[in-house]
């Protein structure tokens, strides 16, 4: 999935190249960016709702499922 969020400096530079417009650009940084920080909001989310099994299964312990989940979206 990051790959898909991922807006590389080559692919600035392609867009640049074919002449799109600056604002196409940067609407594209934008939607990039704000897809990124919901996609944390819900990987956080579901994180807070994983028992205590199910994080054992994906080795984190509480205390770190915990300090994770309640970080801001903003915040990598």
């Amino acid at each position: 999935m990051t790959q898909t969020l991922t807006l590389s400096n080559e692919m600035v530079a392609t867009l640049n190249q074919r002449g799109t417009p600056v604002a196409a650009v940067l609407a594209v940084k934008f939607a990039v960016c704000v897809t990124k920080m919901a996609s944390r909001r819900r990987t956080r989310v579901a994180l807070a709702q994983l028992e205590p099994w199910q994080l054992r299964d994906v080795g984190l312990t509480p205390t770190e499922a915990h300090d994770e989940s309640i970080k801001v979206f903003w915040k990598a």
